[in-house]
């Protein structure tokens, strides 16, 4: 059974924050490890008991060639692709009515 995508999003999420050793300035992050799994569209590399799977795009720069039980340095960022407020929206007040409202008001 494969993983959701959102768990494995907030899976990468929360290693980040476990594991500050591989935190690095500016956002950017690494990860080092032994590769479980590699396809053309993503890599699961295995540090610890911990698995870090990351998305792989035609841009991914690849040097040598990695294989399954290979021992890679793989650097990351984390960016967010949606956000969504789950805060109930501000009830506006009524606005004041203006001198010039208050004046053209009928009177009763």
């Amino acid at each position: 059974m494969k993983p959701s995508r959102n768990f494995l999003r907030l899976f990468s999420v929360a290693a980040a924050f476990a594991l500050p050793s591989i935190l690095h300035a500016g956002g950017d992050y690494q990860v080092t490890g032994e590769v479980k799994e590699m396809t053309d569209t993503k890599i699961v590399v295995v540090k610890g008991k911990e698995n870090f799977e990351m998305a792989r795009t035609a841009g991914t720069k690849v040097t040598g060639e990695p294989k399954v039980g290979s021992k890679v340095t793989v650097h990351y960022t984390i960016s967010a692709t949606e956000v969504e407020s789950k805060d109930k929206p501000a009830v506006a007040a009524k606005p004041a009515a203006t001198p010039a409202a208050k004046a053209a008001a009928p009177k009763k």
